[in-house]
């Protein structure tokens, strides 16, 4: 009997990207679309933002603001996803969002600035999720 002996594939060095793809992101995503539902409620309610409810799109800038470090040292390992120009510019839109939705909120004491603060905490999560994608995208 001859035995087939399969090859097994090289191994392959995995990327510090994929730290994007982890538990910080599931946790941001998680947060920013539970803020997002309160938010809307809130509007619904006709509440103009509380000082609670910009302590928390401050806190969600927070875990943003981390993620978005732990990606940036990922690109300093030597690893870099397919198109870097793309990731990047996600980063920096990324890590702005929370603070742009928490400025504009401020200039607008009504419930709109609940409704603000609303469509910022459901955008994060599509950005999250953005940069996921193109980290995953390994180079050709």
């Amino acid at each position: 009997m001859i035995s087939a002996r399969r090859k097994l594939p090289a191994r392959q060095h995995i990327s510090n990207l994929c730290r994007v793809n982890g538990p910080l992101s599931v946790a941001t995503i998680v947060v920013a679309l539970v803020l997002a539902v309160w938010y809307f409620a809130r509007t619904a309610l006709d509440r103009a933002p509380s000082r609670t409810d910009l302590l928390a799109t401050v806190g969600l800038g927070v875990l943003v603001t981390v993620l978005v470090v732990v990606a940036v040292a990922g690109l300093f390992d030597g690893s870099r996803p397919a198109d870097t120009t793309t990731f990047v510019g996600y980063l920096i839109t990324t890590a702005g969002f929370a603070p742009a939705a928490l400025i504009l909120a401020r200039m607008e004491p009504t419930r709109w600035g609940n409704l603000i603060l609303g469509i910022g905490a459901v955008v994060l999560p599509v950005l999250v999720l953005r940069l996921q994608q193109i980290a995953s995208v390994p180079v050709a």
